[in-house]
């Protein structure tokens, strides 16, 4: 099966009923993404296919072939951090970071819905051009990743700092 993860080209040869997490992390040696619940529930395994959010642990790989999948290792670039990677660091963000790599690619791919103006059960108007990335709206597009610890409060700020200026 041919991949395109991060940008880059990647083949593996696997059983067709391995999951796009186990792929990543089991045979193509990619240990950001977490398995928390290994159902669907946690959000630790969340990717990037094509720049939505996707639970790993759910979807089989071979549905994802030669399409853009993105992991936490994918967000940085040579040079540096992702904002909100950094903006993690600078808000304590993360306490154990077993929930980090799925809090930061499903804040990734939040800021791209609000940008494209998806709404979300929260949002006020359906028909708004303009989303505002308020307390309410953040809280509730994030509310499929779930931090044991209890980090939420640096979480917020963090992807508030680094999104609240996004908007359909």
């Amino acid at each position: 099966m041919q991949f395109i993860i991060n940008g880059t080209a990647r083949s593996a040869d696997v059983d067709v009923r391995t999951s796009l997490l186990d792929l990543l992390r089991d045979h193509l040696g990619l240990p950001g993404s977490k398995k928390g619940c290994n159902q669907g529930a946690c959000g630790a395994c969340t990717v990037l296919v094509d720049g939505e959010r996707i639970n790993s642990c759910l979807a089989l790989a071979v549905q994802y072939q030669d399409r853009a999948i993105t992991t936490v290792e994918g967000l940085s670039d040579t040079s540096g951090l992702h904002p909100l990677q950094q903006a993690f660091i600078d808000h304590d963000g993360f306490q154990c970071g077993y929930c980090t790599p799925g809090q930061l690619c499903s804040a990734v791919g939040m800021a791209a819905e609000i940008a494209r103006g998806v709404p979300s059960v929260v949002t006020a108007d359906l028909g708004a051009t303009t989303i505002a990335l308020d307390h309410d709206e953040l809280r509730e597009r994030m509310s499929g990743n779930l931090c044991r610890c209890g980090a939420y409060n640096g979480i917020v700020d963090a992807i508030a700092e680094t999104f609240a200026k996004v908007a359909a």
